[in-house]
Formats: structure tokens, sequence, C-alpha cells
């Protein structure tokens, strides 16, 4: 029924491949999702049914081939149909974050002239009650969570299972029109549409073809032989192109179980229950994992946290090589089977990862401590470097060739290049398409020959061939001496600190760098509660002696580590402030996927970075924030600017020569 490729008789489409899984897979779990403390569960045979009901439904409801359709909410196994149904239909689906302020949903579906929505709950519904009438082009909404809606004027408000019933009713009107639209759909069709995070400007729509989605799934899927008993937890948000090619482009090509978690508040204990097979994270997740384990360890008695350091040095030790299959000397390996007994097992299966057979974090640079930790627990994680354009992957750790310092070799069809000016450019089955409705964007990304610049700077290593990026091209710089700067490695390195939730560095152009710091208000708090100190506001405990003194040895330690490396030992941080306030993506301080706004926190702080430079011991500022309900309001604060020690790298290296 279904168009299929001619070169090598595979599906071209994602609603072939869902035909094609209901044919191959059929009893075989697909979707489970966690529903008032239970675990529901939908085969292949029943997705299909679920998706074809809803497509026809839709097409009841006035979709037509080429329409956006909207797709908002937490990661739900309906939300995924209804991007499965919206390709079914030749629509085309467009994913936004559930967290996004009615303003950011306005622009995205003015941007594409989305004509329907398909949300989860009422706050997603009212969120686009709200900016309505600046909405064109919008006609219908279709809403998965009844809840709180009965009252609601339901002339353009359907619910998702009303829907499913009137295309089931329809289906000897529609099922034809679903036959010819699918036997059309081919692999330069378009799968998707999602958006950047907007770091730099206002988010740009990319197009993804069938092509990019199911090449990459395929070769992505067999780089880490991917199985269809595996298992994923889906958790991450619903518009980010990582949660896309997880739980819908390689769960339809190798046919493994997605699993959505009951709610945010319920994910651990959902992690635990499903024990993922494959499992990725940001490396902001599994900082905060380790974050709590520590916190953990600190309230056990002498005895356990004794057992716990001891075993935990020899798993650093030899958990790597033995992760690796490289050769450990027998007695080291019976003493760790023991930390296995004890620590290990009983520590993996609280943080729900027993049964992970390959991991990934990608995002940002995750710190080596982090990353070595949870490889020395027998845990194997890797990380993979992509964007949005290239369809997630463009290079990955292969077994046996996991470090923390790199992010592994080119993935399956994927070419590099490294410019002159040190920026990574790709080429590969994953390139987008197009930036939608932005031909010069495109044009600026994309080149005639298909590379594209991926805006990360970096190198590949000889003999290795491993990629290592230094940082943002746009970020990295030169200090007032033309030493290099680049922000983010001291950023990542300054985040490896339980206690510090987020950091920016500043000095391109300038004689020194300096630093802002946001406490994490977990970590800190939970030191607060053990010792007894009483705090009413994040501001108040940032601001604690003791807690300013722990991110003065912070800081100090990363400037030695610094100091080490002869490339960018000119960016240790003279001077710092722990601000009074995290940076929020609802003050436009972040993305929604947690990526700073460079230039945004410097205009908005920028009598604070001048405080940094003029030797100031204090500043005075006041700041607008943005509540939860959307209202404004403003914080005053007076903060230190504090001094942190440095090292004399260049009377060093003259020493040493």
């Amino acid at each position: 029924m279904a168009n299929i490729e001619a070169q090598g008789g595979q599906p071209s489409s994602v609603p072939a491949l869902l035909r094609r899984n209901a044919r191959k897979f059929g009893d075989a779990p697909a979707y489970r999702e966690k529903e008032y403390g239970i675990w529901q569960s939908w085969t292949w045979t029943q997705t299909l049914a679920e998706v074809e009901a809803l497509a026809l439904g839709l097409l009841e409801l006035g979709v037509n081939e080429g329409d956006f359709v909207a797709v908002i909410g937490r990661n739900r196994p309906a939300l995924y149909w209804a991007m499965m149904a919206a390709d079914m239909c030749g629509a085309i689906p467009v994913p936004l974050y559930q967290d996004a302020n009615a303003e950011e949903m306005a622009y995205v579906m003015n941007h594409c002239g989305a004509r329907f929505a398909v949300v989860g709950d009422q706050e997603q519904v009212d969120k686009i009650l709200e900016v309505e009438e600046h909405l064109p082009e919008f006609e219908r909404m279709v809403y998965l969570d009844p809840r709180g809606l009965r009252k609601y004027d339901h002339d353009a408000l359907h619910e998702y299972n009303d829907v499913q019933d009137m295309g089931r009713k329809a289906r000897d009107r529609h099922i034809k029109t679903i036959e010819a639209i699918e036997a059309k759909l081919d692999y330069d069709s378009t799968c998707i549409m999602l958006y950047t995070s907007g770091t730099t400007g206002k988010p740009k729509g990319v197009v993804l073809s069938n092509r990019n989605i199911i090449e990459t799934a395929k070769s992505s899927s067999e780089f880490d032989n991917l199985r269809q008993t595996d298992d994923i937890l889906a958790y991450l948000p619903m518009a980010w192109v990582g949660d896309f090619i997880f739980s819908v482009g390689q769960a339809l090509w190798t046919g493994f179980c997605t699993n959505c978690p009951e709610s945010a508040e319920t994910l651990t204990v959902d992690l635990r229950e499903i024990g993922p097979t494959y499992y990725f994270a940001p490396p902001r997740v599994f900082e905060m994992q380790l974050t709590n384990v520590m916190i953990r360890m600190e309230d056990a008695s002498r005895f356990k946290k004794k057992l716990f350091d001891y075993f935990m040095a020899h798993a650093r030790k030899v958990g790597p090589a033995i992760l690796d299959g490289k050769e450990v000397g027998f007695a080291d390996r019976m003493k760790y089977r023991l930390g296995e007994l004890f620590i290990y097992g009983p520590l993996k299966n609280t943080l729900g990862l027993s049964r992970v057979r390959v991991g990934y974090t990608a995002g940002e640079a995750i710190g080596p401590e982090i990353f070595d930790f949870y490889r020395s627990l027998g845990i194997n994680l890797k990380q993979l470097y992509g964007q949005t354009e290239a369809t997630v992957f463009i290079t990955a750790q292969p077994d046996g060739e996991v470090r923390s310092d790199t992010v592994g070799v080119t993935c399956p069809g994927v070419e590099l290049k490294i410019a002159d000016n040190g920026e990574v450019f790709y080429r590969s089955p994953g390139v987008f398409v197009e930036y939608y409705k932005n031909p010069e964007s495109t044009a600026d990304t994309k080149d005639a020959e298909g590379w594209v610049a991926t805006g990360d700077a970096g190198f590949i290593e000889e003999g290795t061939g491993h990629l290592r990026i230094i940082d943002r091209a746009k970020d990295v710089g030169q200090m007032a001496n033309g030493s290099l700067f680049a922000p983010k490695y001291v950023e990542n390195k300054l985040k490896f600190f339980p206690n510090i939730l987020e950091a920016v560095v500043f000095g391109n152009g300038r004689d020194e760098c300096t630093a802002f710091i946001n406490i994490d208000l977990t970590a800190v708090g939970s030191w607060a509660e053990r010792n007894n100190i009483g705090y009413a506001s994040y501001q108040e405990l940032a601001r604690h002696p003791q807690v300013m003194q722990a991110i003065q040895e912070h800081v100090e330690a990363v400037n030695a580590s610094v100091a080490e490396d002869d490339m960018l030992s000119g960016c240790q941080v003279y001077r710092f402030v722990v601000l009074h306030k995290e940076l929020d993506a609802d003050d436009g301080e972040l993305t929604r996927t947690r990526k700073v706004r460079r230039k945004i926190i410097a205009e908005k702080y920028d009598d604070i970075i001048a405080a940094l430079y003029d030797g100031s011991k204090s500043v005075s500022t006041e700041t607008e924030v943005t509540y939860e309900d959307g209202r404004k309001g403003s914080i005053k604060a007076t903060l230190e600017v504090r001094d942190a020690k440095v090292l004399p790298v260049a009377t060093k290296k003259l020493a040493a020569e």
C-alpha cells in the first residue's frame, strides 16, 4: 500500500515503516505509558490502528496535504501518534516545546502557518487560545486530556478520542485518500519540521525529509547494534530533534519499545521500573543524578560512606578498562565484582540504569569526572555530536574507543572537514532540506555541495580520527594578549561541581576573564539543611559567606586545571559574582534546551559586567523577572564581587624552558 523505495526495497516513509512493523512485529510492544500508576501498553498492530483512526479523523476535520500540524505536550504515545498521523495525511508535524510561553508558540505557529494543533491538556489549550487572534491561519485544535475543558466552546475544539471515533466512522469515505497519499510519499517528502533553539535570534524551521529520518535511523541503529527487544524512556522535549530520532525514527526502524513516564515528578521511579537498555540524557541530567547520589552519601552513616569511597576509588581505577574489554588483573576483577555486589549494582538500580547497554550524552560537553564516574560503574555511556540540521548524528564514539575529551568518529555516511578558521563542516544523508521560508540562512549554512557549517570550532585528531570540539565558533575569540578565549571550556569545568548549576564566562578582547555563577539550589540547599543553616530565598542562600567561599574554591580549582592547558591557559577566571537569581528561559537568558544566550545576558547584566572589570568590590542591581503565571516583577540585590587566585602560566613556562 505505501510507497516502497526501489533501492534495497526498504520503506521510504514513516507511515510505510509503521505498516511494516505492524506486519513484522505484530504483537510486540511498541509504546507504553504510565497513567494513574499503571503501565498501559500498545502493540505495533494496535499502534497502527490508533494512528490510522486519528489520520482519518484529521482528514474529516479538513486537514489537507501540505498543512502544518502543531503538536504540543509532554511525552505521550498519543502525541507521537499525532505526528505519524499527520504524515499519513500528507501533512507536516511541527512539535513545539510544551514549556514555551504563548508568545513563543504564536511565533512558531504563525511562521509555519499551522491550521491545526494537537495538544496534551488544558494548559496548552489556554496558551493557544490566548494568542488565537494573532494566528490568522489557525482553525482547529485537538486535545488529549479533557480535564478542565468541559465548559469551553467546542466549535473548533475537539477531544482526541472523538476525532479517532470520527475517523473510524468515516473510514470508507477517506481510506482511499490515505492510500493515495501514502503511495506518493517517498524519500524526498517532508517528514517533520523542527525549530532551532534560537540562541542568536528567532528560531528557524528545519525541514527534514523521510530520507533524513530513515537513513539516519538506519545507520545509527546499526552503529550501536540496536535491537527490536530494546527499551527506551521518552522524557526529553518532543520538540527536540533527538527525541524524534530516538522515539520515532529509531523506534520505527528497529521496532523497539518507546516508554513514556507518567510525569516529570515520577520520572525517577518510572526510569527504575522500565530499566531502559538504550538511554540518552544531556549532561545536566547526569550531573543532577550524581549530585543526588553525593547528597545521599553525605547523609549516610560513616561506615557506608567509607565503603562507598573505597569501592568507588577502585571502580575509577579499573571499571572503564573492564567495560572496554581490556586486560585487568584477576585480583582487581574480583575486587570489582565485590564492589558490584555491594555498591555498583545497588547504585545503578537506584539510578534506573541497571540494564543500559548503550547510553549517550550530548548537547554540550560533559565534565570528564562525571563521565568517568558512570563508566566506572560499568554503564556504557558514550558521547555523540550532532545538531538539528544533521538529524542529530555527526560523530559518535564506537565501543572500545570511548574517551571523555572527544565526541567520537564520523557516523556512517558522514563526511567531516575543518575550515581554516577551525569551524567544523559536515555532509551526510541526514543533512536538512532547508530552513523554512529562509533561503538566505539556508544558503549561509549549507553550500551547493551539501556541506553544512556547524558553527562549532574543533579539530580532528591525527591517528585516531576523533573529533574534539573546543567551543561555539562565534564564541571563540582572543584575549587582549592574543591568547585563545573559549568560554564553554571553562564553564563546563565549573559546572562539574555539584554546587554550580550554571556559569557564564566573559573575556573576549579583554585582559582577563570573569564569570557569572548560579548555585545549584538542590545541592546547596541540602548542605544548608545538614548544617542547620536557615534561608528564605535563593538570593539569601547564594550570598551566604560559606557558600561564597565554597564557590571561590571551585573557581580556583578550575583555574589550576585550565592553567595546565597550553592552548587555553589564558582563560583563567580572575573575578566572579554569584548571581542573585537563576538564569531562566522564561526571562530570555536561556533557550528552552538550556543553552546560554550570551548576547542577551551581556546586555541585561551590563552593570554587573562593568563591576567585574572596574575593580568594584560590590554592585547593586535590579533585574526584571517573569513569574510562572506570566506576570513581570523585579529583584533588587547587592552582589559581592570576588577575586580568584590565578596561576602565573607564562612564568611557569619560561622557568620550564
